[in-house]
């Protein structure tokens, strides 16, 4: 690559327009949800309302408060809270109608029935009495309906047809049919007992993913993401490569605490795409790019997304062992971003940037080093014995009091409200999503379904592991493009885990396994929110940009086929046990990662120099023997393992010395 001469006129980057920043929050809209902009006092009274939500959880962290009290005030919070602030159309927007202040007093009204009922009401959930079926009825239908504003109509459809499943079983086809059951056992089980709406979901969206986002927006509020931006790019200086490699750096720092991946790539493209153009990056590759460092928000401690919550609940584990089980995916992941970054400033010839006038990384860390303490925090509080509902209670407090440090960052009152607003009003259509997501489990509990999909899946697979795994990664890619990440594993997590474990696949790595590809979802058309939010900041083209992010991402999404496939694959997520002990797991972690980094390579066909078509090819082979050692071993007739993961070494090390040699007598000629 040719050196920058130092009178050379810097490239000429396209600014952010208002416009597209305001395309771009359309999509956190279409992830979030459009609500109303109100002000005057409807507005000061909505605000009231989202801060006592906030507050009241704040408090049942710190208090207890009875499992049967606080699942149904969260989702009397959320339905009451979704019906003031969405409206029931886009052109009913900014206005709150008499219909919504009669849907939100039946939500009231249905969550005090429950609540008054206790245990009586309780009793008779096998055999409700009318009122209770229609109170029953109601409730599910407001459900739907908030769900449906918050979201979109796909996840209530979803919900609604799997009603309809158990209320036709006996005239199904086998292996599909079922008893069938009537509308009052299913009120009875949905609503009146803790196995449907305020089933597992719920109990996760009102004990930990409320309290995570309110921590992150306390996090917003004090300055943090600001932060963690700058340092990222003062960091990484001007290079040729460091407006790519201060994106992927930032998106962890930024998306770690978030949790968003929309909104991670919104905020951080505002700031970077300049700076990306300025570099060399198309539209569509820097578009690309910033989607891919949004998801990493979704999948990078400690906060991760919200289905992660959801794992720790459904296989009864700590949140902790999921934090644990994530590191080693997590690094994998920014691992090939960075490849990726690294082999574009050799493949495009970037030009070397100065990020921005920023203050100095010294500087910086100087007046601001108190915001890393939001990174460690939770995991120390952990560490140090508190739940994790305790441990983030205690790390946003901590996040509010070390603001004070600064007169600029403090949490004062005014921003103190707005946060606990935010953090109420940001997780609406999460709180929808796993309510809708019980009536799904509900059903599923009560008509045996996980077991019959999974015989299923595993009797057109032949049996076979690995066609299970890719049938399953299919079933989980195909239910994601319709619906959000969190009801994407929900959804699977019950229907499609137990064909994995059936076969001998640990049941945490069967669920890290659905996780990684239901977040897969967040690129996947038609619901690429995160590439379309970028092509709008970038004006790329919404479809290539999406490409391009797939581009990104694929190599580290073939990792969960490791842990489900490799008999050491377990060792990716720390089970040292499980994986034979230490030696074993550094193993798996080092032929892994060889093996992302030369996909990554025959991604963007590059590695030293341009790859011809028969060391493309060579590359990917040389990925799938690292990678996939147990299917390449199979079909040459049971071969070792080690073996064929040796062969995947000496390949690449051939190529890169193919490659090593060809530079330098291109370099001499």
């Amino acid at each position: 690559m040719a050196k920058r001469d130092e009178g050379e006129p810097q490239v000429v980057a396209p600014a952010v327009d208002e416009e597209a920043l305001r395309k771009a929050e359309e999509f956190i809209e279409q992830e979030e949800g459009a609500t109303h902009r109100l002000g005057g006092w409807v507005g000061h009274a909505l605000t009231a309302l989202a801060v006592a939500m906030s507050l009241f959880h704040l408090w049942a962290a710190y208090d207890i408060v009875p499992t049967t009290i606080l699942r149904p005030v969260h989702v009397g919070f959320a339905l009451v809270l979704i019906f003031l602030l969405f409206p029931i159309a886009p052109r009913f927007r900014n206005r709150i109608q008499p219909w919504d202040l009669l849907l939100a007093a039946a939500a009231i009204a249905t969550i005090w029935y429950l609540i008054q009922g206790g245990d009586d009401l309780t009793d008779r959930a096998s055999l409700p009495n009318t009122t209770d079926q229609i109170y029953g009825v109601v409730f599910l239908l407001l459900v739907l309906e908030a769900t449906r504003r918050s979201t979109g109509w796909i996840m209530p459809a979803v919900a609604v047809g799997f009603v309809i499943y158990a209320l036709v079983g006996p005239s199904l086809p086998a292996p599909w049919t079922h008893r069938g059951y009537p509308i009052d056992r299913l009120t009875g089980q949905l609503y009146m007992t803790l196995e449907g709406v305020f089933g597992t979901a719920v109990d996760v969206s009102s004990s930990l993913i409320i309290l995570f986002t309110i921590f992150g927006a306390v996090l917003q509020f004090t300055g943090a993401g600001k932060f963690f931006i700058d340092f990222s790019f003062s960091l990484m200086g001007g290079r040729p490569t460091s407006a790519g490699r201060a994106v992927v750096l930032s998106s962890f720092l930024l998306g770690g605490p978030s949790g968003s991946g929309v909104a991670t790539t919104v905020t951080l493209g505002s700031v970077a795409y300049p700076m990306l153009a300025r570099a060399g990056y198309g539209r569509n590759d820097a578009g690309g790019l910033l989607a891919a460092g949004g998801l990493g928000a979704i999948l990078s401690p400690p906060v991760l997304g919200a289905a992660a919550f959801l794992i720790a609940e459904f296989l009864k584990i700590s949140y902790l062992e999921v934090i644990r089980m994530a590191i080693i995916p997590t690094c994998l992941y920014y691992l090939a971003l960075f490849v990726m970054v690294e082999l574009d400033g050799r493949r495009f010839g970037m030009n070397q940037v100065m990020l921005a006038e920023r203050e100095s990384l010294w500087a910086l860390t100087r007046q601001y080093w108190f915001h890393f303490t939001s990174l460690v925090s939770i995991i120390v509080f952990m560490l140090w014995g508190f739940s994790p509902v305790l441990a983030v209670f205690w790390s946003t407090i901590l996040a509010g009091l070390v603001s004070f440090l600064r007169r600029e960052t403090a949490l004062t009152p005014p921003r103190l409200i707005q946060a606990l607003a935010a953090g109420s009003v940001g997780m609406l259509n999460v709180a929808a999503t796993c309510a809708a997501a019980g009536i799904i489990v509900g059903v599923v509990t009560l008509t045996g379904l996980g077991l019959k999909f999974s015989a299923i899946a595993i009797d057109m697979a032949g049996g076979s592991l690995a066609l299970t795994a890719l049938f399953t990664a299919l079933i989980v890619w195909i239910v994601g493009l319709a619906v959000p990440v969190t009801a994407s594993y929900i959804i699977c997590a019950v229907i499609a885990a137990p064909a994995l474990t059936k076969l001998g696949v640990p049941d945490y790595a069967a669920h890290m396994f659905i996780f990684y590809y239901a977040v897969l979802s967040e690129v996947s058309p038609p619901t690429a929110l995160s590439p379309f939010a970028a092509a709008a900041i970038t004006g790329g083209d919404p479809y290539k940009t999406t490409l391009q992010a797939w581009k990104y991402t694929m190599p580290a999404f073939l990792v969960p086929f490791v842990f489900v496939l490799d008999p050491l694959g377990v060792g990716l997520l720390l089970d040292v046990a499980k994986a034979g002990g230490w030696v074993e797991t550094v193993w798996i972690t080092v032929t892994t990662t060889v093996g992302i980094g030369v996909l990554a390579a025959a991604a963007q066909r590059w590695m030293l120099s341009r790859l011809s078509l028969l060391e493309l090819a060579v590359a990917i082979l040389s990925g799938v023997f690292l990678l996939f050692p147990g299917i390449v071993a199979g079909l040459a007739g049971d071969l070792p393992l080690g073996d064929v993961k040796g062969a995947g070494l000496a390949i690449c090390a051939g190529l890169l010395a193919l490659q090593w040699v060809r530079r330098r007598a291109l370099r001499a000629a």
